[in-house]
């Protein structure tokens, strides 16, 4: 009974931590209550008997504002903000004294303002043209636009997709917005479109997948999401996204209706190399099927299982919070150091070895305790790293595969961030959608690269460009073949 309390009780911290508890992981290391108080070691303060015939004072002076400011108000922007100059009259010079005054400079103030409407309606107007000799009517070709008669711009496209998938507004927010602005369009519109837009963009989506599959090292995790109805009336079926992320920065979110390994088989057929992974049971169950695949394990989900234990054991949860963290500062090490190669593998086997040795030996004592039975928190966390440990230290050896995969973690919270605004996708077609464009822009944000601009280019190149070269339209090699010099809409 008093084993069951506690683990009811521990199921009732675990569920209040997540509704109402601090989601970083981040160790809060506090003072040692144990620690004496320094009394009797302060310097004396007692003043001195012959007072000072002189009195110091010192003051602090205010950190000046940096280079990069355009006034003293701390205004920071870069070149493609637009400026509007408004030029205000001195009253001095419109009176009958104006003959006294004389300009001798100018001060400048910014202030920073926003529009009430960014949507602008470009018309065209085209000339009609009579030849005289053969009275034929003739009239300038209009402009082409992203598909058929569309009455869609292109930026009003990317517009769509950028506020959706980058800053999260669902389409009804967008429709109220436009609304509110005097633009009346039906939000089927906006579906439609953002659907056309990113079909165009699924050949680049199929060409950047191809290129990570090339790689020798794939990071791949995998979260929910809710799309289609389900079996049960009135409930959206879960679904999944498996994020796999290669070696030259890029990611592409795959979509499945089920998190077994059959989405593996069906994304991995030929794949040779390592495979990082979190703990799901799928990924080792494919592995134990592929003898070209070597399986790498994060060390984060390891961290975690004793993180579970913390109010148990805080004490020997310390010790492992200690034990894990050295390793990770030598990663630290080596990130600040810019190692590489074998160089990277060298510092790794001659510092972080001997830590991971020292974690083991230290989860073995801990199995020799009499008082630890399989029950307990701290018992499950040291089984969770022992049966895995063979996979927790293939990173020793391998200089490309990071210690955990909190990069790929990192990338993949467009798709959790986004559910708490548009909450599902309708269809899981849409779901396969979203995906696709997420892709192409998680990746411009991982090499620094402006989604609208990326996304203005591309639409309006894509239908021209071959297909043998498709892969030129890719985030990675966009930036270096087109970003000097993109494509842009009309709108000015």
């Amino acid at each position: 009974m008093e084993q069951q309390v506690a683990d009811l009780t521990h199921q009732l911290d675990w569920f209040k931590q997540q509704l109402f508890g601090r989601k970083s992981e981040k160790r809060r290391i506090e003072d040692n209550p144990h620690q004496p108080l320094l009394k009797g070691f302060e310097k004396d303060t007692q003043p001195s008997k012959a007072e000072p015939t002189k009195e110091t004072i010192t003051y602090t002076r205010r950190k000046g504002r940096g280079e990069r400011c355009v006034n003293d108000t701390g205004l920071r922007f870069d070149d493609s903000v637009p400026v509007q100059t408004i030029e205000l009259p001195a009253p001095e010079l419109s009176g009958d004294n104006a003959h006294e005054y004389e300009v001798v400079s100018h001060k400048v103030t910014h202030r920073l303002a926003q529009r009430i409407s960014s949507y602008v309606v470009l018309k065209y107007v085209r000339p009609v043209l009579k030849h005289t000799p053969s009275q034929k009517i003739t009239a300038a070709p209009a402009p082409s636009g992203l598909w058929g008669s569309s009455i869609a711009d292109v930026s009003l496209v990317v517009g769509l997709l950028v506020e959706k998938l980058v800053y999260h507004q669902p389409w009804y927010r967008q429709h109220q917005r436009m609304t509110r602005d005097g633009i009346k369009l039906s939000r089927e519109s906006l579906t439609h479109w953002s659907h056309k837009a990113i079909g165009l963009l699924k050949p680049i989506y199929e060409a950047q997948l191809r290129h990570i599959l090339q790689s020798r090292t794939l990071c791949i995790d995998e979260t929910p999401i809710k799309a289609g109805n389900s079996k049960t009336k009135g409930k959206m079926a879960l679904c999944w996204y498996w994020p796999v992320y290669g070696e030259d920065d890029e990611v592409a979110f795959t979509f499945s209706t089920t998190r077994g390994q059959s989405h593996l088989q069906q994304l991995l057929p030929n794949f040779k190399g390592t495979l990082l992974t979190a703990g799901h049971s799928a990924y080792s169950s494919y592995v134990k099927r592929c003898d070209d695949i070597e399986h790498a394990q994060c060390w984060t989900p390891a961290r975690r299982e004793f993180v579970k234990a913390e109010k148990a054991e805080p004490e020997d949860v310390a010790t492992a919070y200690e034990l894990i963290g050295a390793r990770y500062a030598v990663e630290t090490h080596i990130r600040e150091q810019g190692l590489s190669g074998q160089a990277k593998r060298d510092y790794r086997q001659a510092h972080a070895a001997p830590r991971v040795d020292a974690f083991y030996q230290w989860c073995n004592t801990q199995c020799e305790r009499m008082d630890l039975t399989p029950s307990n928190r701290l018992s499950k966390a040291i089984a969770y790293a022992q049966k895995r440990e063979t996979s927790l230290r293939v990173y020793l050896d391998k200089p490309d595969v990071a210690i955990d995969t909190n990069h790929l973690e990192r990338t993949l919270r467009v798709i959790p961030m986004g559910q708490k605004n548009w909450m599902f996708c309708w269809t899981e077609a849409g779901a396969h959608l979203v995906g696709i464009a997420q892709s192409l822009l998680t990746t411009c944000r991982l090499h620094g690269i402006n989604p609208s601009a990326y996304l203005t280019d591309v639409l309006l190149r894509v239908g021209n460009h071959p297909v043998d070269r498709i892969d030129e339209l890719t985030p990675r090699n966009w930036k270096q073949l087109f970003a000097d010099n993109p494509m842009t809409s009309d709108l000015i």
